[in-house]
């Protein structure tokens, strides 16, 4: 089988030849992995190690930077680098939104129109495919990029004391989003796999908000991005870190989502055998292996045990395995072979 065919296998309830793979991981890794293994380029790391990798496609913004701000990206949010050693990663550092008080004050914001999208590339990459990996396009995680626009204290703070705020926002970004991805569904023209509608509803020890909060307002919007994936035949995953087993019902029977990421299983609650038992005939479960632990501190025997071991749990379920969560510069080569090559040796199906 073809990554893709493996991909659409498990996704369709049949048996595909072996458990596919996904990879995620920061830049800083692939260019390592890629120097290390000897790999000229990504395609060649993920032939190297056997990866099942979507293929994402997306449109190009037409405008240079934010109307009246070069240092802003489309929302208006400024970022800044933060070294943490390792690596780097964007922090937001400038929130736009986080003096508005008032509906009004969100309605006068500039935001970004859909018009300013190029989909021409995804267009002409779809026509390009030769259908050897899965296509990716579009996430939708609202409530993250609210924090990013209003500071994540203030946002917090809007959906419990501030319901007018939070609508109004919520509405913007929805608004936006729909007109975007229906674009972009339709520039896919059929060969669009995957989306993500997603928010992180989970901290390592319980969930962030609570169920009536996230039904008020979070759910409606979810729900309706993802008919719009399924009215274009795109397959919904839900990106969610954390303890966020509470949500599970609804994002099943309300948003009817498919495959769940990442499987944070030390997050409480998340216990694989736990999550197998109870959702396992529903749900595609994509991640799994532990960064938090065993992938960044452990041995390359230990990557592998654990790796054995979920083939075992989830042996009557079905599951896309990857690290569940990207891959951090400070997690050995040596273990993220071992990921992948204990995968490929034990997760076949004949």
């Amino acid at each position: 089988m073809t990554p893709r065919e493996r991909w659409l296998a498990v996704l369709a309830g049949r048996e595909p030849d072996r458990i596919p793979t996904d990879y995620q991981a920061t830049p800083e890794v692939t260019e390592r992995l890629q120097a290390e293994l000897g790999c000229e380029d990504q395609a060649a790391l993920w032939r190297r190690l056997h990866i099942d990798k979507r293929k994402v496609v997306e449109p190009v913004w037409r405008r240079p930077h934010f109307p009246d701000d070069p240092q802003a990206d489309m929302w208006g949010v400024r970022y800044c680098q933060a070294d943490y050693g390792t690596g780097v990663y964007e922090e937001p550092c400038y929130h736009p939104l986080a003096p508005a008080a008032t509906p009004a004050d969100v309605h006068a914001h500039r935001w970004p129109d859909p018009d300013d999208f190029d989909h021409s590339p995804v267009a002409r990459a779809i026509a390009e495919d030769d259908g050897m990996y899965p296509v990716h396009a579009g996430v939708y995680e609202p409530f993250l990029l609210y924090c990013y626009l209003r500071g994540i204290q203030q946002a917090f703070e809007d959906l419990a004391v501030n319901s007018r705020v939070a609508d109004c926002i919520l509405g913007h970004i929805f608004d936006f989003y729909q007109e975007h991805h229906q674009r972009l569904f339709r520039a896919g023209a059929g060969r669009i796999d995957t989306t993500y509608v997603a928010e992180d509803l989970g901290s390592q020890t319980g969930p962030l908000i609570s169920l009536q909060t996230y039904r008020r307002f979070l759910l409606p919007h979810q729900i309706r991005m993802a008919d719009l994936a399924r009215a274009h035949g795109i397959h919904v995953m839900y990106h969610t870190d954390g303890a966020a087993r509470q949500f599970l019902p609804d994002l099943l029977d309300r948003v009817g989502i498919e495959v769940l990421n990442p499987i944070q299983w030390r997050a409480a609650g998340m216990e694989r055998e736990g999550l197998v038992a109870d959702f396992g005939r529903r749900l595609v479960f994509h991640g799994s292996i532990d960064n938090q632990r065993t992938l960044p501190f452990g041995s390359a025997d230990d990557v592998a045990r654990e790796v054995r071991e979920s083939v075992v749990i989830y042996r009557d379920a079905r599951w896309i395995c990857a690290p569940c969560h990207n891959l951090q510069p400070n997690t050995p080569t040596a273990n993220i072979v071992a990921l992948y090559e204990t995968i490929h040796q034990v997760g076949r199906r004949n």
